[in-house]
């Protein structure tokens, strides 16, 4: 396990739950490329209200369910990785928003099982 303690970059995805990415959700396939491109991890928040660019607003309090919540992927890491990475993300990302900033890492480390 790599060391991730100390001044890192937090990136946020906004991206819409119905996006697509070579016929599966978009999340899923950010979160598989994170995985395989060994970060750090990754973490999707599904939103209940928001709205981007077109100031549309998608909602779950409509008479119907959106199909199209907002969902932010979260990613901690090196600066180094996740400026690796962003060119992939622009290729795979039709609308949304990617942001970076810094973050000071306290823990990163796995649950002990049996533990809690």
């Amino acid at each position: 396990m790599q060391s991730l303690s100390g001044e890192r970059i937090l990136m946020r995805i906004h991206i819409g739950e119905s996006d697509k990415a070579d016929g599966k959700p978009l999340y899923q396939a950010i979160v598989d490329l994170l995985r395989r491109r060994g970060l750090a991890g990754a973490t999707v928040f599904r939103a209940i209200m928001g709205f981007g660019a077109t100031a549309r607003v998608h909602s779950d309090r409509v008479l119907r369910l959106s199909l199209d919540l907002p969902l932010v992927i979260e990613c901690v890491d090196t600066e180094e990785h996740i400026n690796a990475i962003l060119p992939d993300l622009d290729r795979m990302i039709q609308g949304g928003m990617v942001t970076l900033e810094r973050a000071h890492v306290i823990t990163y480390r796995p649950s002990v099982p049996g533990e809690t």
